[in-house]
Protein backbone atom coordinates (compact mmCIF):
# COMPACT_ATOMS: atom_id res chain seq x y z
CA UNK A 1 0.00 0.00 0.00
CA UNK A 2 3.01 2.26 0.54
CA UNK A 3 1.28 5.12 2.34
CA UNK A 4 -1.76 5.32 0.05
CA UNK A 5 -5.08 5.36 1.90
CA UNK A 6 -8.14 3.89 0.26
CA UNK A 7 -11.38 2.11 1.00
CA UNK A 8 -9.39 -1.11 1.26
CA UNK A 9 -7.05 0.37 3.89
CA UNK A 10 -10.12 1.12 6.00
CA UNK A 11 -11.15 -2.53 5.62
CA UNK A 12 -7.64 -3.54 6.75
CA UNK A 13 -7.94 -1.32 9.84
CA UNK A 14 -11.34 -2.80 10.65
CA UNK A 15 -9.84 -6.29 10.37
CA UNK A 16 -7.13 -5.38 12.86
CA UNK A 17 -9.73 -3.95 15.23
CA UNK A 18 -11.86 -7.08 14.88
CA UNK A 19 -8.85 -9.27 15.71
CA UNK A 20 -8.17 -7.14 18.80
CA UNK A 21 -11.77 -7.56 19.98
CA UNK A 22 -11.85 -11.32 19.35
CA UNK A 23 -8.50 -12.04 21.00
CA UNK A 24 -8.41 -9.36 23.67
CA UNK A 25 -4.87 -8.54 22.48
CA UNK A 26 -3.78 -5.16 21.16
CA UNK A 27 -1.91 -5.19 17.85
CA UNK A 28 0.55 -2.64 19.16
CA UNK A 29 1.77 -4.98 21.89
CA UNK A 30 5.50 -4.28 21.89
CA UNK A 31 6.61 -7.60 23.36
CA UNK A 32 5.12 -9.78 20.63
CA UNK A 33 2.48 -12.46 21.08
CA UNK A 34 3.36 -16.04 21.88
CA UNK A 35 6.64 -15.77 19.98
CA UNK A 36 5.19 -13.96 16.97
CA UNK A 37 5.96 -10.32 16.09
CA UNK A 38 2.36 -9.07 16.10
CA UNK A 39 -1.29 -10.00 16.42
CA UNK A 40 -1.88 -10.46 12.69
CA UNK A 41 0.95 -12.97 12.25
CA UNK A 42 -0.12 -14.75 15.45
CA UNK A 43 -3.76 -15.04 14.30
CA UNK A 44 -2.73 -16.18 10.82
CA UNK A 45 -0.45 -18.90 12.20
CA UNK A 46 -3.07 -20.09 14.70
CA UNK A 47 -5.55 -20.48 11.85
CA UNK A 48 -2.97 -22.21 9.65
CA UNK A 49 -2.21 -24.69 12.46
CA UNK A 50 -5.93 -25.43 12.94
CA UNK A 51 -6.04 -23.65 16.30
CA UNK A 52 -8.29 -20.73 15.35
CA UNK A 53 -10.64 -21.61 18.23
CA UNK A 54 -7.82 -20.86 20.66
CA UNK A 55 -7.71 -17.24 19.46
CA UNK A 56 -10.85 -16.29 21.35
CA UNK A 57 -10.55 -14.23 24.50
CA UNK A 58 -12.20 -16.23 27.33
CA UNK A 59 -14.32 -13.19 28.23
CA UNK A 60 -15.77 -12.99 24.74
CA UNK A 61 -16.60 -16.70 24.66
CA UNK A 62 -18.83 -16.14 27.70
CA UNK A 63 -20.95 -13.60 25.81
CA UNK A 64 -20.90 -14.99 22.24
CA UNK A 65 -21.19 -18.37 20.60
CA UNK A 66 -18.00 -20.00 19.37
CA UNK A 67 -19.42 -19.89 15.83
CA UNK A 68 -19.73 -16.10 16.07
CA UNK A 69 -16.15 -15.82 17.32
CA UNK A 70 -14.88 -18.07 14.52
CA UNK A 71 -16.80 -16.04 11.93
CA UNK A 72 -15.33 -12.79 13.25
CA UNK A 73 -11.75 -14.10 13.31
CA UNK A 74 -12.10 -15.51 9.78
CA UNK A 75 -13.61 -12.26 8.55
CA UNK A 76 -10.81 -10.29 10.23
CA UNK A 77 -8.18 -12.35 8.41
CA UNK A 78 -9.95 -11.67 5.11
CA UNK A 79 -9.80 -7.95 5.89
CA UNK A 80 -6.04 -7.93 6.56
CA UNK A 81 -4.96 -9.79 3.42
CA UNK A 82 -1.77 -8.46 1.86
CA UNK A 83 -3.29 -7.67 -1.53
CA UNK A 84 -5.92 -4.92 -1.15
CA UNK A 85 -7.86 -6.34 -4.12
CA UNK A 86 -8.38 -9.58 -2.16
CA UNK A 87 -9.97 -7.76 0.79
CA UNK A 88 -13.77 -7.68 0.96
CA UNK A 89 -15.72 -4.46 0.60
CA UNK A 90 -16.89 -2.98 3.89
CA UNK A 91 -20.50 -3.42 2.76
CA UNK A 92 -19.84 -7.17 2.40
CA UNK A 93 -18.21 -7.25 5.84
CA UNK A 94 -21.26 -5.60 7.41
CA UNK A 95 -23.64 -7.92 5.54
CA UNK A 96 -21.67 -10.96 6.70
CA UNK A 97 -21.72 -9.78 10.32
CA UNK A 98 -25.46 -9.09 10.17
CA UNK A 99 -26.41 -12.38 8.51
CA UNK A 100 -23.81 -14.65 10.07
CA UNK A 101 -22.79 -16.11 6.71
CA UNK A 102 -20.42 -19.04 7.06
CA UNK A 103 -19.51 -19.42 3.36
CA UNK A 104 -16.35 -17.34 3.23
CA UNK A 105 -13.27 -17.88 1.06
CA UNK A 106 -10.01 -18.91 2.69
CA UNK A 107 -7.86 -15.87 3.45
CA UNK A 108 -4.53 -15.33 1.72
CA UNK A 109 -1.36 -14.17 3.49
CA UNK A 110 -1.96 -11.07 5.57
CA UNK A 111 -0.13 -7.79 5.13
CA UNK A 112 3.07 -7.42 7.18
CA UNK A 113 3.46 -11.20 7.21
CA UNK A 114 6.83 -12.80 7.97
CA UNK A 115 7.45 -14.81 4.81
CA UNK A 116 10.61 -16.80 5.52
CA UNK A 117 10.89 -19.59 8.04
CA UNK A 118 14.31 -18.28 9.17
CA UNK A 119 12.68 -14.98 10.17
CA UNK A 120 10.08 -16.84 12.23
CA UNK A 121 12.78 -18.97 13.86
CA UNK A 122 14.76 -15.85 14.79
CA UNK A 123 11.66 -14.33 16.35
CA UNK A 124 10.85 -17.50 18.29
CA UNK A 125 14.47 -17.92 19.44
CA UNK A 126 14.59 -14.33 20.64
CA UNK A 127 17.75 -13.60 18.68
CA UNK A 128 18.46 -10.01 17.78
CA UNK A 129 18.00 -8.84 14.22
CA UNK A 130 20.02 -5.66 14.70
CA UNK A 131 22.37 -4.02 17.13
CA UNK A 132 21.33 -0.67 18.47
CA UNK A 133 23.80 1.83 19.85
CA UNK A 134 23.48 5.19 21.47
CA UNK A 135 26.00 7.98 21.85
CA UNK A 136 25.43 10.54 24.59
CA UNK A 137 27.24 13.82 24.85
CA UNK A 138 27.31 15.50 28.21
CA UNK A 139 27.84 19.25 27.91
CA UNK A 140 29.21 20.96 31.00
CA UNK A 141 29.82 24.65 31.60
CA UNK A 142 33.27 25.99 32.56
Amino acid sequence: MEGVFSIKSDVYSFGVLLLEVVTGIRRSSSCGIMGFPNLIVYAWNMRKEGKARDLADPYIVDTCTLDEVMLCSHLALLCVQENPDDRPLMSCVVLTLENGSTRLPAPNNPGHFVQTSSDVEQIRDGTENSMNSLTLTNIEGR
